[in-house]
């Protein structure tokens, strides 16, 4: 008899059952189930070992990820306002401001006086690439399809 013919409970010997039915739900579903795993490089012995570790809680190795959303009313140039505060993500920094992608084709751009209410010598100093914002629409120039955003007035 190889492993494929053992029966799934056989499998389940000191596992979380909550676990187990996360990652691998019943055939009656028709979805595969542990068994359906085991071939000549991954056995029962690893499989059991990996879901041991997915059932304990706070062991994930990874970062947590904030949750970040544009505004879905905006899609273009168009459905921006003066006035209006957007969700965006710096993306490039330069000496006089950086840009913010908002969601949109255009990125909008936060001159480095908008930045800050006191002096800074640099956006560095301030912002840093990937960082996630919320911006004030100050100005919106259509025909050159320019946004000018400010941080200061949108906190």
């Amino acid at each position: 008899m190889t492993n494929q013919e053992l029966p799934d409970q056989v499998y389940y010997e000191g596992l979380d059952l909550e676990v187990l039915r996360k990652y691998f739900p019943s055939r009656k579903e028709n979805k595969k189930c542990l068994s359906d795993y085991i071939d000549d490089k991954v056995g029962r012995f690893t499989l059991e070992d990996i879901l041991k570790e997915l059932s304990k809680p706070a062991r994930d190795p990874r970062e947590k990820v904030e949750d970040f959303e544009f505004k879905k009313d905006v899609l273009s140039i168009d459905d921006l306002k003066e006035g209006m505060v957007i969700n965006g993500i710096i993306n490039n920094i330069t000496n006089f401001g950086a840009f913010v992608d908002m969601g949109i084709k255009e990125y909008g751009l936060i001159h480095i006086s908008e930045l800050s209410n006191k002096y800074i010598k640099s956006p560095h100093d301030v912002v840093k690439i990937n960082q996630k914002v919320n911006a004030k629409v100050i100005s919106i120039d259509k025909d050159r399809k320019r946004i000018s955003l400010s941080l200061k007035e949108a906190n």
